[in-house]
C-alpha cells in the first residue's frame, strides 16, 4: 500500500479527484481485457495536462515506482495489467483534446486520451478520413492505438495506425520531453523514434501529443454479401479476391457459430445455415467501384458462392457492419471465459490456416468461433470455455499453442494487431530469435535503467 504521503504529493499536483487510491478504484485499474489474473496497483493518477503528465513521469521514475500507461485498457494482451502492487498507473483519459485538424495539409495533432471514434467522426465533419478502425474504436484511445499499432477492418486497404503516425511528443523514463517526426509528409531530422514507439506497449515511454495523417475519403464504395456452404470455399474466395488484383476496404470473414450468435443477438437477418459468410465493401471513384464489384462477384462465382447479395443502401450496408462489429461482444456473453487470438498469416496462406484452426478445434474438443480481417490474412479465432473448468481450459491452451505452431510455420506472426504483452511473451522467441529477444532487452535497459515502464511486458527487462 503506497504511503499517505506519497498519495497527498500527488494530490496537491493533480487535485484529489485524480488520484485514485480506494479498494474499489484501484480494483478498477487491475485488469485488462485478456485472460490474466488480476493485478492491484497501489494507486491510479490521472494528469488532465501534459505538463502534470510529465511532472507524474518524473516523481515516479525518482522514487523508483513502476509505472504502466492505461489507455481504455481494451487490449487483449496484458499490457495494461500493473506489474505489481507496486505499480502505479497513469490513465490517459485526462487528456482528450484534438488540438488540430488541418485541412490543408491534411494532418491532425491529438492528445493521448481521445477516443478513436470520436475522433474519426471529428475528422468526418471536415471531409476527411481517419482509416484505422479498431474493433474497440468506440472505447479505445489514439495512444493506446498506437502503443499496440492497432488495425481494423479498414487495414487491408488502407494499413494500420503506424500508416497515419507522422510524429510523437512522449516523455522518455525519466521524464524528460522528447520530439520526434513532424507535420511535413517529409522529414528525416534524426532517429525514427515515433517508429520506435509503435507497438512498445508502454515500454519505452509515455505519449503526450500524436500527429495523425489524414486522406481524402472514398466518393464510393459497395458492400456486398457472400454465403458459402464450406469454409474452405470462402478461404479460396478470400485469396481469389487478391489474386485477381482486387484490394477491397474490407474483407471480412465470419464462420457458422458467429453467425448464428450475431443473428441471435442483432436480428439483423444473416444466413443461419451458411457454412461461412464473406462480407466485403470495394470504395474509391464511382467507376473503380462499379468495377471492381464486378471482379468480386465473378469470383465469388467461381469460387463456390451460394448466393452474393449487394447491399442496397447505406442503411443495409450499415446494418452488415455493425452484425461484423458485434462479432466478439456476441461471443464473449456465451461462455464465462473468452479466448480471442489474431495469429495471422500472408493471405495466400489464409486456407490452410483456416483448415488448420478447424482441425485443431475438433482434436481438443474446443468450441471455436472465428471472424476477422480474412483479406489481410488476420484471423480471429475466439476460444469460448470456462476457465475455471481446469481441465477444459488446458485443452484451450494446448490448442492455442499448436495453432501458433502452425501460423509460424505458414510464415505467419503470433500477432496482427493485439500485442505481446505479458499474454503472448512465452512464445515470442518461437517467431523472432534469441538474439532479438536480447537486443530488445538491451535497448530496454539504455532507456530505462531502472526498469520501470511496463517492467514485465513484452520482452521484460
Amino acid at each position: 500500500m503506497a504511503s499517505q504521503a506519497l498519495i497527498k504529493e500527488f494530490e496537491d499536483l493533480l487535485g484529489k479527484e485524480n488520484v485514485f487510491s480506494s479498494e474499489a478504484d484501484r480494483q478498477s485499474y487491475s485488469y485488462d481485457s485478456a485472460v490474466l489474473p488480476p493485478v492491484v496497483p497501489a494507486f491510479a493518477l490521472r494528469p488532465t495536462t501534459t505538463e502534470q503528465l510529465g511532472i507524474c513521469v518524473k516523481k515516479l521514475y525518482d522514487y523508483g515506482i513502476p509505472m504502466t500507461v492505461r489507455g481504455a485498457g481494451t487490449n487483449l494482451s496484458g499490457g495494461t495489467i500493473p506489474d505489481s502492487k507496486e505499480s502505479v498507473v497513469i490513465l490517459t483519459n485526462g487528456l482528450n483534446r484534438i488540438l488540430e485538424i488541418n485541412s490543408d495539409d491534411l494532418y491532425a495533432v491529438v492528445e493521448p486520451g481521445v477516443v478513436t471514434a470520436d475522433f474519426a467522426a471529428a475528422v468526418a465533419q471536415k471531409n476527411l478520413f481517419y482509416p484505422p478502425d479498431p474493433g474497440s474504436q468506440a472505447v479505445s484511445t489514439l495512444a493506446g492505438n498506437i502503443a499496440e499499432n492497432a488495425g481494423g477492418l479498414r487495414g487491408l486497404k488502407y494499413g494500420v495506425t503506424k500508416d497515419y503516425l507522422m510524429g510523437l511528443e512522449f516523455f522518455d523514463a525519466t521524464g524528460e520531453l522528447v520530439k520526434t517526426g513532424s507535420r511535413t509528409v517529409k522529414c528525416v531530422t534524426g532517429y525514427n523514434l515515433a517508429g520506435m514507439m509503435l507497438q512498445s506497449e508502454g515500454t519505452l515511454g509515455v505519449i503526450s501529443q500524436a500527429v495523425l495523417k489524414l486522406v481524402p475519403p472514398p466518393k464510393a464504395s459497395k458492400a456486398l454479401m457472400a454465403v458459402f456452404d464450406d469454409m474452405q470455399k470462402a478461404a479460396e474466395a478470400v485469396a481469389g479476391i487478391i489474386a485477381a488484383h482486387v484490394v477491397p476496404c474490407t474483407l471480412e470473414f465470419l464462420d457458422n457459430n458467429t453467425i448464428v450468435r450475431v443473428d441471435d443477438y442483432t436480428k439483423a437477418g444473416l444466413p443461419r445455415d451458411a457454412a461461412a459468410i464473406l462480407l466485403i465493401e470495394v470504395d474509391g471513384h464511382p467507376a473503380q467501384v462499379a468495377d471492381e464489384a464486378v471482379v468480386v462477384e465473378r469470383v465469388l462465382q467461381q469460387t463456390g458462392a451460394v448466393a452474393v447479395h449487394v447491399a442496397k443502401d447505406a442503411a443495409e450496408k450499415f446494418k452488415l457492419w455493425e452484425a461484423r462489429r458485434q462479432a466478439l461482444p456476441v461471443l464473449a456473453r456465451c461462455k464465462p471465459t473468452t479466448v480471442l487470438e489474431d495469429a495471422t498469416v500472408p493471405r495466400s496462406q489464409i486456407p490452410a490456416m483456416m483448415k488448420a484452426v478447424n482441425d485443431i478445434a475438433k482434436k481438443y474438443n474446443v468450441e471455436v468461433g472465428t471472424f476477422g480481417h480474412a483479406g489481410d490474412g488476420n484471423l480471429h479465432p475466439t476460444f469460448l470455455c470456462d476457465k475455471r473448468d481446469k481441465e477444459e481450459f488446458a485443452r484451450v491452451e494446448a490448442a492455442v499453442d499448436e495453432m501458433f505452431d502452425v501460423a509460424i510455420s505458414l510464415h505467419g506472426t503470433l500477432s496482427g494487431e493485439h500485442g505481446i504483452g505479458t499474454a503472448k511473451a512465452r512464445w515470442l522467441e518461437k517467431e523472432t530469435s534469441r538474439g532479438t529477444i536480447l537486443f530488445s532487452q538491451r535497448l530496454r535497459r539504455a532507456l530505462d535503467p531502472k526498469g520501470l515502464l511496463n517492467p514485465t511486458k513484452l520482452v521484460g527487462i
